[in-house]
Formats: structure tokens, C-alpha cells, sequence
């Protein structure tokens, strides 16, 4: 399986994409409060930012690829949460923390953060089979380091 993900030299890429990461660091660290802020700081617009905001990961030189946030849409149907939670393990996960939503209209947020080093799938490929089970409506990858 092809996965959609590339190790790419920054310096190939446009200086925008930098940015992008440097304006959610802002937001993240609290060093600005808005968006608006953070974007006339780096020297980019605020589409910019949000086109490419949940599509561009810096990596740590320390935990690189070591840790992940999935977000999910589950049906609310008894046994789904476990099966999602079965497979992590089964493809060598660790669960770090777990945050579900009330369900409602039969179905509930779920975001499970997890930590990688013992996987050897990339993340598309750990979205793809967790798409495959019983009552994942959708699945996002939101986060990884």
C-alpha cells in the first residue's frame, strides 16, 4: 500500500509552508492569541494557514513519529470503541489518552492519542484498517511527532 505521506528537504518546498507551521506554534505555544495575529507575524494570509494547517507536521528531533492524535466519528453501538481501541493494539500501539463525546444522533466523537514506536505502518495505513471495522463512520489523523 502507497501511503500518502512523504519525508520531504524543506528547502525544496515553498516558504509558506514553514510558516504555517510556525503560526500554529505561535497559537499553540500562546504566544499569540489569533490566528489573524500570528499569520501577519510569519507573513502569510489567513487562507494560507487554514488550507494547510492539518496537513503540515514538523517532526521533533526527539520523538520523531513516535506519537499520534486520530480523531474519529464512531456509531454508537456497543463493542465499537473496544474493537478501535483491539486494533491499535493489535498493530502495536501504546493508548495514551482517550476523550469521547456524549453520543448524539446515534454517534459520538472519540480522539485517541497514541504512542507509535513499537508500529511499523504508516498512518494512512493505520486509518485505513481502522476505516475497515464495524461503526467507524470517519477517521482523521490530527496530530503526530
Amino acid at each position: 500500500m502507497q501511503s500518502n505521506y512523504l519525508i520531504v528537504d524543506r528547502r525544496i518546498l515553498p516558504d509558506y509552508y514553514e510558516k504555517v507551521v510556525q503560526a500554529r506554534d505561535m497559537l499553540r505555544e500562546g504566544r499569540v492569541k489569533e490566528v489573524s495575529e500570528a499569520v501577519k507575524l510569519v507573513g502569510i494570509s489567513r487562507s494560507t494557514y487554514y488550507k494547510y494547517k492539518d496537513y503540515i507536521f514538523a517532526p521533533s528531533n526527539e520523538t520523531a513519529c513516535k506519537k499520534a492524535v486520530f480523531a474519529f466519528m464512531l456509531s454508537h453501538q456497543q463493542g465499537v470503541l473496544s474493537e478501535v481501541l483491539n486494533k491499535f493494539s493489535e498493530l502495536g500501539a501504546n493508548i495514551l489518552t482517550i476523550t469521547q463525546s456524549l453520543p448524539i444522533h446515534g454517534n459520538a466523537n472519540v480522539v485517541i492519542s497514541v504512542d507509535m514506536t513499537n508500529m511499523t505502518m504508516a498512518p494512512d495505513g493505520i486509518m485505513d484498517q481502522l476505516m475497515s471495522l464495524r461503526g467507524v463512520r470517519s477517521s482523521k489523523l490530527i496530530a503526530i511527532e
